[in-house]
C-alpha cells in the first residue's frame, strides 16, 4: 500500500495511549507522546503474537504487555529482551488534525 490513508484525529489520539488501526488485517499502532510526536508501527510484539497497543508507552518506547520487551517507536528496533526482532515502522503524515499514515513495504 503506497497511499496515506486517514486513520484518526489528533484529538482521537490521546498523549501515551496508543489506537489501533486496520489496514486490510494488518493492525498498526498509532502512539503520540511528548518526546516523538505521532509515530506508527506493526501492532504485533515480533517475539510473541500480542498486541503492542496494549502495552506501556514511555518516551520514544513501547512496552509489549506479555514478556517486557520494549521497541523504539520512531525504528522499531526492540530496546529490551526477549524481543530481538525488529517491528516495522510505518510514515505518518499530519494534515492540520488529521493523521494518515502510509505502510512500509
Amino acid at each position: 500500500m503506497s497511499d496515506f490513508v486517514k486513520v484518526c484525529t489528533l484529538d482521537q489520539l490521546p498523549e501515551n495511549s496508543p489506537v489501533v488501526a486496520d489496514f486490510d488485517g494488518r493492525r498498526v499502532a498509532i502512539v503520540r507522546t511528548s518526546d516523538c510526536g505521532v509515530r506508527a508501527i506493526d501492532d504485533t510484539c515480533s517475539h510473541a503474537n500480542v498486541s503492542l497497543a496494549e502495552g506501556e508507552v514511555d518516551g520514544c518506547t513501547i512496552e509489549c504487555w506479555l514478556h517486557g520487551s520494549r521497541f523504539d517507536l520512531q525504528t522499531g528496533e526492540p530496546t529490551g529482551l526477549p524481543a530481538t526482532q525488529p517491528v516495522a515502522v510505518h510514515t505518518v503524515r499530519i494534515d492540520g488534525d488529521d493523521v494518515f499514515v502510509r505502510l512500509a513495504d
